[in-house]
């Protein structure tokens, strides 16, 4: 069995090279409708607002 000091090396450099690896995304390949432009800035955009109901009152 290793000494505690020893384990808590390992820990350390471990830890540090979970810290360096850079973390994975995902990107979502959204299509575009037909006949649609993109607005130019995104204050121009129409915005709205989204609400789902999780609890279905």
């Amino acid at each position: 069995m290793l000494p505690g000091f020893i384990i808590d090396q390992i820990r350390q450099r471990e830890e540090e090279e979970r810290a360096k690896q850079p973390v994975p995304q995902i990107e979502l390949p959204l299509p575009v409708p037909e006949g649609s432009k993109a607005p130019e800035r995104e204050d121009e955009s129409d915005r709205g607002v989204v609400i789902i109901d999780l609890l279905g009152r």
